[in-house]
């Protein structure tokens, strides 16, 4: 058989098969399929290895981290006072509690407190930790292939980024955590802002004793970041597949994966604020991370463990999501 005659069977088979309905809707199945497991935005070339494909996630991980701050720091104060306050000392009944106390007593600005540190610090820690997680996701992708990344690898790439920015979260933590717990009634004021925290910090403890106390529970804490991501990209397959639209998928998964984060990692949260608020006196009240959870379960128990959880939960979901898709959007526009 010559080419010809060959080129017209094939045009005649094609004809007929696109003309059988049957053949169409295998087509077009096949066709929804491979949509449903497009990439989001921040995954998307992977494979360009180009310094600007590299420094655009450092770039959009400053916008998600001034979201955070903005939509999730009033929450967050709720939530580290009812963390260190302890059932025993009475200061509040409970989270409602605590916020009506804290806005009676000090105005709506003490919900803000210790803002400043976070504004700053985490533009660089959303930064760091959201170019981590894509430079990861290339390197990884790099092994794949043409196969896109499993479930497993996006939980690695947030692993890779909780870890890298714990060395930067846990300054800026020590100074936001310790001055949200300073409340306004006279003689317990012992910080006028950051500077000052941090000054005192370094002058009672030593530059890296002090400021970096609690390195090792911030990286525990953080480590759950591969829960974050791993879940993030299991709901984001999901939300596709049923339809909806970029940025409707990135809002929501966003949000219901920082809710799966925090039901894991609380207890760690806890542990690690209340290492690191304790009083700068010799002997330390908690010489080491156990001897915090130790205290926390003798005298709490295991609900102990979950503090000022309602406040995190509640904040976790509007924050995160937000700062999800701000990211996902800046990522967007700085690829095109």
């Amino acid at each position: 058989m010559n080419v010809c005659a060959y080129g017209d069977l094939t045009n005649q088979w094609s004809q007929s098969h696109l003309r059988n309905p049957s053949f169409r809707a295998l087509a077009a199945d096949m066709s929804t399929q491979v949509e449903s497991r497009a990439p989001s935005v921040s995954n998307a070339s992977l494979d360009d290895k180009s310094f600007a494909n590299r420094a655009r996630g450092f770039a959009a991980g400053v916008a998600s981290g001034i979201t955070k701050l903005a939509v999730g720091h009033p929450f967050d104060t709720i939530k580290v006072r009812m963390q260190t306050s302890g059932s025993a000392d009475g200061r509040f009944k409970g989270p409602l509690d605590c916020f009506l106390s804290t806005v009676r007593k000090e105005g709506v600005r003490a919900l803000y407190k210790g803002a400043t540190p976070p504004l700053v610090g985490w533009m660089f820690m959303d930064s760091i930790m959201l170019g981590t997680v894509h430079n990861t996701r290339m390197m990884l992708k790099s092994y794949n292939g043409d196969r896109p990344l499993s479930v497993f690898q996006h939980g690695l790439a947030g692993l890779a980024g909780g870890l890298t920015v714990s060395f930067v979260a846990t300054p800026v933590e020590q100074i936001k955590s310790r001055l949200q717990v300073q409340y306004s009634d006279g003689a317990a004021r012992i910080y006028s802002g950051p500077i000052d925290c941090a000054r005192k910090i370094a002058k009672n403890n030593g530059v890296f004793k002090g400021l970096w106390k609690g390195l090792l529970p911030t990286m525990a804490f953080r480590s759950w970041f591969f829960v974050f991501w791993a879940s993030y990209e299991v709901y984001s397959r999901e939300l596709r597949k049923r339809g909806y639209s970029d940025s409707t998928v990135t809002f929501i998964a966003g949000g219901l994966s920082a809710n799966t984060f925090w039901l894991g990692c609380f207890p760690t949260d806890v542990v690690k604020n209340r290492y690191m608020t304790q009083p700068d006196v010799n002997p330390p009240r908690f010489p080491t991370v156990r001897s915090v959870a130790r205290f926390v379960y003798q005298t709490e128990g295991l609900k102990g463990f979950y503090r000022g959880f309602l406040p995190s939960f509640l904040r976790a979901f509007p924050t995160n999501a937000s700062a999800v898709l701000a990211f996902e959007t800046v990522m967007k526009l700085l690829h095109e």
